[in-house]
C-alpha cells in the first residue's frame, strides 16, 4: 500500500522505523513471549522502559536535576483543569495569555477553581499574531500561556522571564525545537504531535513549584503523588509510553531536538515561500508569529479551496483541510514528516496553480 503525504494535526504520524518496532512489540515483545500490551507495568522491564524514557526526555530538552519528568493521561485537556486545581489558591488569581481555541479552554477550566485574569489576548484580530507588548502582575499564583496555536497557525518563540512562575501548554511543538526548560516552572504536552500515539501526557515540572501545593486534592490530580510513585501510581499508559521511547530514540538518532529543528525549519520556510508565490493562496498568521508546525493559509474563493482539496487528495495528499471554524488549509509539518512531503504539497499546489490559471483563460477565450 502506498504510504499518504499526511499533514493531520494530530494524531501525529511517526517514522517508519518505529512503527515497525511497535508493531513487533504487539506480537511479541522483547521475545518473551508477551505483547507490550499485555505485559505488566510493575515488571522490572517495563520499569526500564519508564526509566529509560526520563531519561531520554532527560537529555534531549537538558532538564535539570531540580525538574522532575511525570508521564500522565488524560491529555492536556485534563492539564487544564490539573493546573488550575494544583496552583491556584483561594484568594489568588492566575494569569492566561489568550491566544486561541486551546488557550480559552485552558481560561475555561481554570475558573472553575479561581480566578483567572486574561492579561493579554490576540483576539482582536482573530488570533492571527502572539501579543508581545503586556504586563502582568508577579503577585499571581501563575501565569499560563500556550507555545503553538494548531487551530490558528502561530507560535510563540520568545517567553516571559523573571516573573510569576511560568506555566506552558507545549502540546504540538516540543521536542521540534530548542527550549530553555530552566524559564518555566512547569511544562505539560498531550503525546500525540511530536512523541508518539494519544493516552500519555508529558508533565516536566520543577520540584520547588509542585512543592507549593498545600491543597487537598484528590491524588490522581496531585503532580506530587505521581512524582514520588514514578508515575505509576495507578496503571500507567504502557503503549504510549513504551512508543514513546522509540520515538525519543529515533529523535537522538536526527542530531536530537537540535538537529530536527533545522529541518523543522527548512520545512516550514519552504510551504510558506509557496504560500506568498502562489496567487491562489494567502496565509492567515501573521509574518513573525507564524508556526513551524501547523501552517495555516486561505484560498482565494470557495471554487479553489475544494477543487485543490481534490486535487492534493489524488496526489495522496492528507490532512490538510482546515479546522471546521476557521476553514482553508492546514498542513502540520510535525517532526516526522519528511521534506520529500512538504515538496510533494509544494509541488501541487504549483501545478493546480499553471492548470487553474490555464482553465480560466479558456473560459474568457
Amino acid at each position: 500500500m502506498h504510504k499518504k503525504h499526511n499533514f493531520g494535526a494530530g494524531p501525529c504520524i511517526l517514522p517508519p522505523s518505529v512503527m515497525e518496532q511497535a508493531a513487533n512489540a504487539v506480537i511479541n515483545w522483547r521475545g518473551i513471549g508477551l505483547s507490550i500490551l499485555e505485559v505488566s507495568h510493575r515488571s522490572p522491564e517495563f520499569e526500564d522502559v519508564v526509566l529509560k524514557t526520563q531519561l531520554l526526555v532527560r537529555e534531549l530538552l537538558a532538564v535539570p536535576d531540580h525538574y522532575s519528568i511525570l508521564f500522565l493521561q488524560g491529555g492536556a485537556s485534563t492539564q487544564f483543569a490539573m493546573v488550575a486545581m494544583n496552583f491556584l489558591d483561594t484568594g489568588k488569581k492566575a494569569a492566561y495569555l489568550d491566544t486561541g481555541y486551546f488557550a480559552q479552554k485552558a481560561i475555561k477550566e481554570a475558573r472553575l477553581f479561581g480566578e483567572a485574569e486574561v492579561f493579554a489576548s490576540s483576539g482582536d484580530k482573530d488570533y492571527t499574531y502572539i501579543p508581545v507588548d503586556f504586563n502582568c502582575d508577579k503577585q499571581v499564583a501563575y501565569l499560563h500561556c500556550t507555545s503553538n496555536n494548531t487551530i490558528e497557525g502561530t507560535e510563540m518563540f520568545d517567553f516571559p522571564k523573571g516573573g510569576a512562575p511560568l506555566i506552558c501548554d507545549m502540546s504540538s511543538d516540543i521536542f521540534s525545537r530548542e527550549i530553555n526548560i530552566t524559564d518555566f516552572d512547569l511544562i505539560y504536552a498531550g503525546a500525540q504531535k511530536n512523541m508518539g500515539p494519544a493516552g500519555m501526557t508529558l508533565v516536566i515540572a520543577k520540584n520547588e513549584f509542585i512543592n507549593q501545593s498545600k491543597k487537598e486534592i484528590p491524588s490522581m490530580m496531585d503532580y506530587r503523588i505521581f512524582r514520588d510513585n514514578m508515575s505509576m501510581y495507578n496503571t500507567p499508559p504502557v503503549f504510549s509510553i513504551y512508543v514513546a521511547m522509540l520515538n525519543l530514540l529515533w529523535l537522538k538518532d536526527q542530531g536530537g531536538v537540535s538537529g530536527i529543528e533545522q529541518k523543522n525549519i527548512a520545512k516550514a520556510k519552504l510551504l510558506y515561500a509557496e504560500i506568498d508565490r502562489n496567487p491562489l493562496f494567502h496565509g492567515t498568521a501573521d509574518v513573525e508569529h507564524r508556526s513551524r508546525m501547523n501552517v495555516t493559509f486561505l484560498a482565494v474563493n470557495k471554487e479553489v479551496e475544494a477543487g485543490f482539496l481534490k486535487f492534493a487528495a489524488d496526489q495522496g495528499i492528507v490532512g490538510i483541510k482546515g479546522y471546521r471554524t476557521v476553514g482553508g488549509f492546514r498542513a502540520s509539518l510535525y517532526n516526522a514528516l519528511p521534506l520529500s512531503s512538504v515538496e510533494v504539497l509544494v509541488d501541487a499546489m504549483a501545478t493546480f496553480e499553471k492548470e487553474y490559471s490555464g482553465k480560466i483563460a479558456l473560459e474568457l477565450e
